[in-house]
């Protein structure tokens, strides 16, 4: 059953100069709130080993943020800004970066009014493009729109692969909430340091903390450092705009996790951290894709409201993971490779994590939401203690380590 849930109960004053503009010179000197059995204390973020559990595994996000955000001009002057969000043809993430010539990506469009369909230059608002810019002849053509987003086409000479054009010629999209260009730092410090794989268009912020000292010391600690990839989507952004959070929609995240990672989160013995809320989605996920093979002998993508609708009676998590792993040896298969809408609030039953490092989120957002469910209802203590305490919020904002209450 769909929780009834209003989004205007989910909020907290979050004044402009509590949002953290840049980040902090060091990654892990960032503050760290330590939530355990309704105790909140202070530290900060580089003596997160020592706070975590023995004998757990620990999971991150290894995407990559690309830089994006592209600027054009039509043969009027007027500048048109298109924000890439996936790949359309070709349709998967590796093929669509490989493209040499020409692709087609879902995108949102700024001043889409003022693009009448005609085909846009690259432009760039340096003192001059770059000479690398230019030899591209970057060009683009709509192919359809609705509203503000649209399909767009992208073509270019030279023959670079499209992942060194929007290198060249993108910036990184930074959150819109903090109301300044992207600037050099940006490029650096958006980024995880353990980014690997291309395809985000946000960065699975949790993990901008990290530095090697730090995960030096986890693995010190014998803790199990493993993998997921899920693309952030632009979709993170946006807040929930209807009273009712049931009718808010949230967009198809794609992700990919190993045959060995399955195998690794099936013998776990001790508890499970997870890096972020993206890192979050993805494992809670899984659940729901093995209910499917069981039941329809497919992986199918998760839909929003499936945990709290579906029928998971006599379905453990051990059931649904062996189910996919069987899945994939069959086939001969080494990786899941998937995408949910999955939402996660209050009333959402966790099946696959115990411990969550994260950032603090807007107000009224599906991520307070998901802290929230996390922690019982318990959120507000948590963020006003934050408030209270002097915390930076949002992307490049402090962090928090909240260890899940026993379920109600």
């Amino acid at each position: 059953m769909i929780p009834e849930l209003h989004i205007e109960d989910y909020t907290y004053p979050l004044a402009s100069d509590r949002i953290a503009k840049y980040p902090l010179p060091e990654r892990d000197s960032s503050k760290l709130l330590y939530y355990k059995d309704g105790k909140i204390d202070s530290y900060v973020f580089r003596n997160l080993p020592e706070l975590l559990p023995e004998g757990s595994m620990m999971v991150f996000n290894d995407t990559k943020v690309v830089p994006a955000r592209l600027h054009f001009k039509r043969d009027t002057g007027a500048i048109v800004e298109i924000f890439c969000l996936r790949p359309v043809q070709p349709e998967e993430y590796n093929l669509a970066f490989a493209s040499t010539e020409r692709c087609q990506w879902e995108c949102v469009i700024g001043n889409s009014k003022r693009w009448k369909g005609d085909i846009l230059s690259f432009y760039t608002d340096s003192e001059a493009a770059s000479p690398e810019a230019e030899a591209l002849e970057l060009k683009a053509s709509l192919v359809n729109k609705e509203g503000q987003t649209g399909v767009v086409e992208f073509f270019w000479k030279g023959g670079k692969p499209f992942s060194a054009v929007l290198e060249i010629c993108g910036n990184v999209p930074i959150p819109p909430y903090l109301d300044r260009e992207t600037e050099a730092i940006d490029h650096e410090r958006y980024q995880t340091l353990y980014a690997r794989i291309r395809g985000s268009v946000a960065a699975p912020t949790a993990g901008l903390h990290f530095t090697e000292r730090v995960l030096d010391d986890i693995r010190a600690k014998g803790i199990d450092i493993e993998n997921v990839c899920l693309h952030v989507g632009a979709g993170t952004f946006l807040p929930v705009k209807d009273s009712e959070v049931s009718k808010h929609k949230m967009h198809r995240e794609p992700f990919v996790v190993t045959l060995e990672f399955l195998e690794k989160l099936l013998a776990k013995k001790g508890p499970l951290v997870a890096v972020g809320t993206t890192s979050v989605r993805t494992l809670e996920s899984l659940y729901y894709i093995g209910v499917s093979v069981i039941k329809n002998g497919v992986p199918e993508d998760v839909e929003q409201w499936a945990p709290y609708e579906g029928d998971y009676s006599g379905i453990t998590l051990s059931d649904a993971l062996n189910a996919i792993i069987k899945y994939l040896k069959d086939r001969g298969l080494t990786q899941l490779v998937a995408g949910t809408r999955i939402i996660i609030v209050p009333g959402f039953k966790f099946r696959v994590v115990d411990v969550l490092v994260t950032n603090f989120h807007q107000p009224e957002s599906t991520l307070i939401l998901l802290v929230s469910a996390f922690l019982n209802g318990n959120w507000r203590p948590v963020y006003d203690y934050a408030l209270a305490n002097g915390f930076r919020f949002l992307s490049y904002g402090d962090s928090s380590l909240l260890v899940r209450p026993a379920s109600k």
